[in-house]
């Protein structure tokens, strides 16, 4: 099965986004990916305040419109993540949504780990300022098998992956935002190393470029396909228009998973063969 990560510099401007994301879920169509997925801030990528006052509902005009793009381009489609209309408390929720080639929404997942740090010799972050954590995992049957969701900070819990893995997930998405300090360090290093210890292709889309959002974010790019064996398939590097196309094997899982068992007498719940 061909997938692709679309690659995407969002900006604050929602019109101009969903622009973007048409023609590259449509160029990744054309290349023959029936699995397209795009970054975590796919359709806003700005100031805090502004991205409140534009979240909406689930079914709202702007998650319409993505449903609209897998529809028109045939493929099932990971938005990576949108800004959902939050609890009541000022905030609103990180959340990815999967379309089927119909356009039908078939799961959604609100971002868990939130990004609050302070990176050596960078800027600081409060995701929570803004934003309400989910409460919920997401497993989701999709052609290219179980497809577990996660987004981006979610990447360095591995019990998490685990699981999702316990809950069926042959494939984990991990649509992301990643700085360019923390990237260059950990991107390509934590995504393999959640392929090899789960087992799982990981399909990582990514933001790369400078953003709009008061000129303190900078993402580092490099989408990332990764087979089971911890192998990348493809890397979209820092092309604002890259897209990272790969065809999995998707009996690899079980053929890996068969030839070295992770099973663990004093673990036992964190067998995932």
């Amino acid at each position: 099965m061909r997938v692709a990560c679309v690659q995407l510099c969002s900006t604050a401007d929602v019109a101009k986004n969903l622009e973007q994301v048409s023609r590259e879920v449509h160029r990744a169509a054309a290349l023959g990916a029936t699995f397209v997925a795009t970054p975590e801030n796919t359709t806003f990528l700005g100031p805090s305040a502004l991205k409140l006052k534009l979240a909406e509902p689930l079914d709202g005009p702007t998650h319409r419109a993505l449903a609209g793009i897998a529809r028109s381009a045939k493929v099932w489609l990971l938005i990576g993540s949108v800004a959902e209309t939050g609890p009541g408390d000022g905030r609103c929720y990180n959340t990815s949504l999967l379309f089927d080639d119909t356009g039908l929404l078939r799961a959604s997942y609100r971002k868990i780990h939130l990004f609050d740090v302070d990176i050596p010799g960078g800027p600081s972050f409060r995701e929570s300022a803004f934003i309400a954590p989910g409460g919920s995992l997401a497993v989701a049957e999709t052609p290219m098998g179980n497809l577990g969701l996660s987004i981006c900070f979610d990447l360095r819990f591995p019990a998490m992956y685990r699981e999702l893995v316990q809950r069926g997930a042959t494939v984990l998405a991990v649509p992301s935002a990643f700085t360019v300090p923390t990237g260059k360090e950990h991107w390509h290093l934590l995504l393999r190393a959640r392929a090899v210890e789960c087992q799982a292709f990981v399909l990582a889309p990514a933001q790369v470029g400078k953003h709009d959002d008061e000129g303190i974010r900078e993402s580092y790019g490099h989408s990332l396909i990764v087979d089971p064996w911890g192998t990348v398939l493809a890397d979209a590097g820092v092309d604002p228009d890259g897209i990272a196309v790969a065809d999995l094997d998707l009996s690899q899982v079980q053929r890996v998973r068969a030839g070295m068992p992770l099973t663990s007498p004093f673990f036992p719940s964190g067998t995932i063969g």
